[in-house]
């Protein structure tokens, strides 16, 4: 997606990766990851040392403790490291033992005044500091947690795409919900984005096919939470990958060409869909036409715009119709929400 000249002076060929634990729970236990990693050509080792969980009582990390032992993984096996930070307590201490690359994560993206506490911690600095996106799936609370950066002086940001937590069940511990990335990636050109498919997964043998689809959709790299013993990880041990796991998954990863090898071909397909495109747009204004004078009409009789049988009615049926055209349902369920949503609202008296 993206080629920033900082961004390419830490990952300076082809895809960004940056591996390791999800935290730190002992110093032989990072240098054994680390090792490993490092033979695969991974340059950003990262751990986290605190946890910001979401009950008391699990690992929450083990704290200032770990920063010696992400020191050494830096002095003894040759590579950058990476932390999250929640507080400007962390920022202090963090930068105090030469953190190269530090990382907000969904919880505190979740909230401005935490962000900015961090942001200003960070002023008259120029660490790098990736993003992860919020809880929730607003792509504004993400972006504006990378301008409250921006507007402190640092310019060297980098988003992670780690999932959302949704009310629908889902085979992924986070939805993906891609939409949400390329909407940042259309606000926000020129910062690199990286996915984090452990937190989207929450299944190790999920995580491949999260890291593939992240490749197809042209992220700038990725973060894994690898572990020599997932199996014992005091915190996310299921989406925890081994490092003979992820040898495996660099192996199997098809990266993409930045261009079609046919534009020929691939320009005649895209002129038809704008065609396409251009009819459904305008079936779709003389719909609200219709949409609009059903609305004089009730207004005439006294009767309420909203009538949510007619709605559930007619959404069971467009998504019965879907499986028959070779649509997603989901897919017709979101936009016949979007289309209901503009019809009532052209109901209304202005």
């Amino acid at each position: 997606m993206t080629t920033n000249t900082w961004f390419r002076q830490i990952f300076p060929t082809g895809l960004a990766l940056i591996a390791g634990p999800c935290s730190a729970e002992s110093e032989a236990q990072l240098m054994s990851t680390a090792t490993s990693l490092r033979s695969l050509g991974v340059g950003v080792f990262r751990a986290g040392v605190w946890k910001p969980r979401t009950r008391p009582g699990s690992f929450e990390g083990v704290g200032t403790k770990a920063l010696p032992w992400l020191s050494r993984v830096k002095r003894e096996v040759g590579m950058k490291i990476a932390t999250e930070v929640a507080t400007p307590e962390h920022v202090e201490q963090a930068l105090q033992h030469d953190i190269d690359i530090l990382w907000i994560g969904a919880r505190t993206t979740t909230n401005p005044f935490a962000v900015q506490e961090i942001a200003e911690a960070l002023r008259g600095t120029q660490v790098p500091v990736m993003v992860k996106n919020a809880m929730v799936p607003d792509v504004k609370l993400w972006c504006g947690a990378v301008e409250r950066l921006q507007n402190v002086g640092l310019c060297q940001i980098a988003a992670i795409h780690r999932g959302f937590s949704v009310l629908e069940e889902t085979v992924f511990r986070n939805s993906p919900l891609w939409r949400i990335p390329i909407e940042f990636h259309r606000l926000m050109p020129n910062i690199p984005i990286l996915c984090d498919p452990s937190h989207i997964a929450g299944k190790a043998d999920l995580v491949p096919i999260v890291a593939q689809q992240a490749l197809d959709m042209d992220f700038d790299g990725l973060m894994v939470e690898v572990h020599v013993q997932p199996d014992s990880a005091l915190s996310d041990s299921t989406q925890q990958l081994t490092p003979s796991a992820f040898s495996k998954l660099l192996g199997e990863l098809q990266l993409k060409q930045p261009h079609s090898t046919n534009e020929t071909a691939l320009a005649q397909l895209r002129a038809d869909i704008d065609q396409l495109d251009t009819s459904l747009f305008r079936l779709l204004s003389e719909r609200m036409k219709i949409v609009r004078k059903v609305g004089e009409l009730k207004r005439r009789e006294g009767t309420p715009v909203l009538q949510s049988e007619r709605y559930n009615q007619i959404l069971q049926r467009r998504m019965q119709e879907a499986e028959a055209l070779g649509l997603s349902s989901d897919f017709v369920k979101r936009i016949m929400e979007i289309i209901h949503e503009e019809a009532v609202c052209q109901q209304l008296p202005k």
